[in-house]
């Protein structure tokens, strides 16, 4: 059996985790961090109500249903938001953003760990079973692009190319080619790059 490069082992619960919480860190960095979005100016928002109004929303939007997250809680999030951010795209500075990573998962206490619920199998997780929810949230996220990091894969964490958008995305295609965030921002930037050729 062949395995794709970027799969970090065959086994599907690993990759769903992967997938899942790199997922939640796409969601939380473009919704509380990025200040620039198809091309115009982007605000995050800026209260705990505003931000577990956007969370909460976000969540519903993927399929997700609602947690227990508190405003307290999204204000938290957006600073970890903020701290995932430079994880994408880091292209050349992929060591620094590592080390910052590295610094993440030290602060909410990430550490490989089975629990579970009582009469279902223990599942693997990177928290403690107390953890709070943003801790948990946090080393989950912070482990899974760790994880992504680690075997040589930190190009499929991106940033779109077009201009004036710095939406983050889990780049998922074979060869890692992808370079936008979505079909608009790519049918932008090749309408600008036709106007600058007709301008040449």
């Amino acid at each position: 059996m062949t395995i794709d490069p970027w799969r970090i082992t065959g086994q599907p619960e690993i990759d769903s985790y992967v997938g899942r919480w790199i997922e939640l860190a796409v969601l939380l960095v473009n919704r509380l961090a990025v200040t620039t979005a198809h091309g115009r100016p982007a605000t995050p928002p800026q209260s705990g109500d505003e931000r577990h109004a956007a969370i909460i929303d976000r969540l519903a939007a993927a399929g997700r249903p609602p947690s227990t997250l508190t405003a307290a809680d999204a204000d938290r999030l957006a600073e970890v938001a903020v701290q995932l951010s430079p994880v994408f795209g880091a292209g050349d500075r992929i060591l620094t953003a590592a080390a910052q990573l590295n610094e993440l998962l030290v602060r909410h206490k990430a550490v490989p760990n089975l629990h579970g619920h009582p009469g279902r199998s223990p599942v693997l997780a990177f928290h403690q079973a107390d953890a709070s929810l943003v801790d948990a949230w946090a080393a989950d996220m912070g482990t899974a692009l760790a994880m992504v990091i680690g075997v040589g894969q930190s190009v499929r964490l991106g940033t779109c190319q077009a201009g004036k958008c710095s939406l983050v995305f889990f780049d998922t295609t074979r060869n890692a080619s992808r370079r936008f965030c979505d079909l608009s921002c790519q049918n932008r930037a090749k309408a600008s790059a036709y106007r600058a050729r007709r301008r040449a």
